[in-house]
């Protein structure tokens, strides 16, 4: 902007003119360059796209892992008990399915 008032003022000097204030208006550009622009605004979601999936794959592989961690501490715990309990703790878990299923 500067550039072009320092043109344009040299320019109209030229012409006997005095130039106190320029305002640029209007300002059209050329098809190649609203391409351009187009391009790289699509070119710029594609990139944010791509590091959402990322990011939300890398979340799902936490989450599996937290939820395989889990299990196999409940298998741990579950083999501990039966250990302990003997087969108390299945029979346990028959009885009380035999009951959720009558309730139905």
């Amino acid at each position: 902007s500067h550039k072009i008032a320092e043109e344009l003022t040299a320019r109209a000097q030229s012409f006997g003119m005095i130039l106190d204030d320029i305002a640029l208006t209007h300002l059209s550009f050329g098809r190649e360059f609203a391409t351009a622009v187009e391009a790289k605004q699509v070119a710029q979601q594609e990139a944010e796209r791509a590091r959402f999936l990322v990011e939300k794959a890398e979340q799902v592989k936490k989450a599996a892992i937290i939820s395989a961690e889990g299990d196999s501490v409940a298998a741990e715990m579950i083999s501990k008990a039966l250990q302990e309990a003997g087969n108390g703790l299945i029979e346990l878990r028959r009885m009380e399915a035999q009951e959720h299923i009558v309730k139905k």
